[in-house]
């Protein structure tokens, strides 16, 4: 096999480097359809089937090698073989040539095309996985994906040689005829009157409006098929109803009336959702209130000696007061003054444009499902009897537990541990993998288990609870770790494992709307359930279920939602930052080298230590690093991970670079206040640039400085 691969690539560079060096694209032009067009009829008359065989093979080599020139043969068709004989041999040429491309894909150059194709590859899949043989239709007859991309693209996914077969066929069909039809009419341009003919006026407008056209059509197919059933009303009373008032609600109403749309949103509870109540908001406070603690604790390294006492109690009603104040700034009347309705009850969807609300029917043209998550809840024998804490319950905790156990390992239950660990208690962290923070860098890490560490924190990995034992006032967790049996004595049990969607009673079964292994619901790159008009965000559209998600997913959303007949926006989760609020902080934007890996980019680390930085050492020794990965050879930012204090507002400079392309040249030229951890931004553009930086240009650049010194040289 690997024979038969070298000769496939031989023959590739030996056909390529014919194509390049005869200058044979130079055949391949509008030009020479007009000035030989007439010379190579004569020849198609004169010899039938040798030119049409000549003329097929060729288009099926040009296919296969992914060569410029397809498009002016399609045009030259139709000036040889007339519309219909054109369109035929054009059909059915390059549907040859495009399956022997997915079949070498599929068999001889699987890893380099994986390689050089693999974000199209998982997009497909996802499409095919949606909506099956439709979706590649979709492709061939409007081509989202270059073919050049697209063969071979599918070459790597699970279509059938069959379901490639027709599809193709089939989609392609449209396109090609008025392509043939158009080349027969430029062939017939003889003087400038003829190009103002009604016919080839009306071909080169058919030309124009015929993606557009095919889109229009695929959609009211596609919506048409899946409304097959529903009753659509006559009017609306909103242009977006949005269900589920938290952070990614609150922000998609909002957007959508400041577009000037008439909108509703439903909330049966508090508004806010998750990281108000539950989430960042009250971490922070705690965080606050434990890190001013230890910093006390450890003033003698600025030369100032104190002894503190914690008041558990004080702590958590400040968190409480911190929540109360947060919670006055969102209200309904806040929702009004930005020109959104509220609407208190619990909501159920009775149809992909009707919301019941009690007696009341609200319809509207679109729907955000944003209901937001609730705590994962393992099932554990035994749990139920000890009243476990979790992430909504803990602010309402009056008496600090001596002995905290807390099951997670993600950012929160990392927080969260620091924080209580910080405020007196004695603090077991039960992490069931083999790591904290699994999807992070390993530096960052081992960062975040170090400090742990260092404040007392019991880090215990790969634990694998079996149940939970109560003994009068004894509670135990009986666990298994490396395969021992282990008993975990704790007053409280923390769970922090993670949210999942919270979706019930809405009424989705009648809908038939389809749910991932997760829980959230399952939506297109637009956000879309399988009904065009009813979108997710958050946490219900998975699998992130932080903040800066939810509002990252709002826009798209809300401006899908209104515009959708006229245009719709993709979404893009590659600028979304992420955050542990530990001490130090974890913050990143991007890939991780984990992630560059397995997508097989080519890259480049640019590693900084913060310890050499002044703003650190005016931090009294703000100790962490700086990692941004790069494009190979190139100043293109892929992903950033800072770690150390103040991470997560210096990262702002990365994701804004980011979000609007900007590389480490351009962040080398920004100007910072010194001392701050910004300058992190400038020292690694820096370092990035001096290892770029050519070295003949050097001392080139050298010999000139000392020659402009004259006799001092």
């Amino acid at each position: 096999m690997k024979l038969t691969r070298w000769l496939i690539v031989l023959l590739f560079v030996v056909a390529a480097a014919c194509f390049f060096w005869f200058d044979l694209e130079q055949y391949l032009t509008l030009e020479m359809i007009q000035a030989k067009s007439g010379a190579l009829r004569d020849q198609v008359q004169a010899h039938p089937w040798w030119a049409g065989s000549v003329f097929f093979a060729a288009y099926v080599a040009l296919t296969v090698m992914s060569f410029p020139g397809t498009v002016v043969l399609t045009l030259l068709a139709g000036a040889l073989f007339g519309l219909v004989g054109g369109t035929l041999m054009v059909s059915f040429a390059s549907n040859i040539g495009a399956l022997v491309a997915m079949l070498i894909s599929r068999f001889l150059l699987r890893d380099w095309i994986q390689k050089r194709f693999a974000k199209q590859i998982a997009s497909i899949n996802r499409g095919l996985e949606r909506d099956g043989a439709f979706y590649l239709f979709s492709l061939r007859l409007i081509p989202l994906v270059p073919f050049v991309l697209l063969n071979p693209a599918l070459g790597l996914t699970r279509v059938s040689m069959w379901t490639f077969w027709w599809t193709t066929q089939a989609g392609m069909l449209p396109g090609h005829a008025i392509y043939v039809g158009a080349g027969r009419q430029l062939a017939r341009i003889r003087e400038i009157s003829d190009i103002l003919s009604p016919s080839l006026i009306g071909t080169l407008a058919l030309l124009a409006v015929f993606p557009l056209a095919a889109t229009k059509l695929l959609t009211l197919y596609k919506a048409r098929k899946v409304y097959s059933g529903w009753q659509k009303p006559e009017s609306y009373e909103y242009n977006l109803l949005v269900v589920g008032g938290g952070s990614g609600g609150l922000a998609a109403a909002r957007i959508a009336a400041s577009m000037k749309a008439r909108v509703a949103l439903v909330e049966r509870e508090r508004l806010g959702g998750a990281a108000l109540h539950s989430g960042s908001v009250p971490a922070r406070a705690l965080m606050r209130a434990a890190n001013m603690n230890h910093a006390l604790r450890q003033g003698g390294t600025l030369g100032i000696q104190m002894h503190t006492e914690v008041d558990f109690a004080e702590v958590m009603q400040q968190v409480r007061r911190t929540l109360d104040e947060a919670h006055r700034q969102v209200t309904a009347e806040s929702c009004k003054a930005t020109g959104v309705e509220m609407i208190r009850g619990r909501a159920q969807l009775t149809s992909p444009w009707s919301v019941q609300i009690g007696d009341r029917t609200l319809y509207s043209r679109a729907i955000v499902i944003a209901t937001g998550s609730r705590p994962v809840i393992p099932p554990i024998p035994g749990l139920e009897k000890v009243e476990p804490l979790t992430c909504e319950s803990i602010w309402d905790l009056q008496q600090r537990p001596d002995r905290l156990l807390i099951m997670g390992g993600e950012a929160n239950a990392c927080e969260l541990a620091q924080a209580f660990q910080r405020l007196g208690c004695q603090v077991t962290l039960v992490v069931e993998g083999d790591m904290l923070l699994a999807a992070a860098e390993p530096e960052a890490r081992q960062a975040v288990y170090d400090a742990l560490c260092a404040d007392g924190v019991q880090v215990l990995l790969q634990v694998a609870p079996q149940h939970v034992e109560v003994a009068g006032n004894e509670r135990r967790l009986v666990c298994l770790i490396e395969k021992q049996h282990h008993s975990l004595a704790f007053d409280e049990v923390l769970l922090a494992l993670g949210r999942q969607a919270h979706l019930d009673e809405l009424g989705l079964e009648a809908l038939e709307l389809n749910t991932r292994e997760d829980g959230s619901l399952e939506v297109d790159e637009y956000l879309a359930t399988r009904y065009p008009n009813i979108y997710a965000v958050g946490a219900v559209a998975g699998p992130d279920s932080s903040f800066q998600s939810a509002t990252h997913h709002a826009w798209y959303a809300a401006a899908n939602g209104l515009f959708s007949g006229f245009r719709r926006f993709m979404v893009s989760d590659r600028v979304v930052p992420r955050v542990a609020f530990t001490s130090p902080e974890i913050a990143s934007v991007g890939l991780t080298e984990a992630q560059a890996k397995l997508a097989e980019l080519e890259y480049e680390v640019t590693l900084l230590n913060l310890d050499s930085l002044e703003a650190a050492q005016m931090s009294a020794g703000n100790s962490g690093f700086l990692k941004v990965l790069t494009e190979r050879g190139r100043d293109r930012i892929i992903g950033v991970t800072l770690v150390g204090d103040g991470a997560s507002e210096t990262l702002a400079v990365f994701v804004l670079a980011m979000k609007h392309k900007l590389g480490l040249n351009k962040l080398r030229r920004t100007v910072h206040i010194n001392p701050t951890l910004a300058e992190a931004s400038l020292a690694v553009a820096e370092a990035w640039r001096r290892a770029h930086t050519a070295k003949r240009p050097q001392t080139w650049a050298a010999r000139l400085h000392r020659w402009r010194l004259g006799g001092q040289a």
